[in-house]
């Protein structure tokens, strides 16, 4: 059974500055900068015949104009117990947007998927033992200067079982303006 999620891919110029901020924490396990991916929506374990619903149903998705977002700072998810080192991901309205037509793609599709609040992020590294303090003390001292990217696609990607961190599989492109160019002559 496949694992599947929507997601955005990284520029490669991106990809290259936050590798370099990989390193000098303690307990972290650091993400292959060729899986750095921003999820979009997460349907997890499916059949294949859920599967090729969910491509149908995106492919049956809306068109949207091309936009940019930004990957601006870096920071943790877990508080007290921190278990993720991220880069955030802002891209305002047309990135909700976004969101809100892969789950309806899912919803179409009726395949469960992931409900929770929509956070924007790249993952950098998981952490297991890393301590509140260091995290902090490594958060103080990587500076991430913000950079944008071009948003014109939204990727089907699956993911083998594992501990987190990939490798992914591009299982489908679906491009967001196709359409919207054609109408919008």
């Amino acid at each position: 059974m496949p694992r599947l999620f929507t997601g955005l891919r990284v520029t490669p110029e991106i990809s290259n500055a936050l590798a370099m901020k990989r390193g000098g924490l303690v307990g972290a396990r650091w993400i292959e900068p060729e899986n750095y991916h921003i999820t979009i929506g997460f349907a997890g374990d499916m059949d294949h015949g859920s599967a090729h619903e969910l491509m149908r149903a995106l492919d049956d998705m809306p068109s949207l104009p091309p936009f940019s977002i930004s990957i601006a700072g870096l920071d943790a998810f877990g508080g007290d117990k921190p278990r993720a080192i991220i880069a955030h991901v802002e891209g305002g309205d047309e990135l909700r947007q976004l969101k809100g037509l892969s789950d309806a793609a899912m919803r179409r599709a009726q395949v469960n998927f992931d409900r929770r609040r929509f956070t924007p992020h790249v993952t950098l590294a998981r952490l297991r033992h890393a301590s509140a303090l260091d995290v902090a003390d490594y958060l103080g001292s990587a500076v991430l200067m913000p950079m944008r990217m071009q948003v014109e696609e939204l990727v089907l990607f699956s993911s083998r079982d594992s501990r987190g961190g990939g490798p992914y599989r591009t299982e489908q492109t679906i491009e967001l303006y196709d359409q919207y160019e054609e109408l919008a002559y």
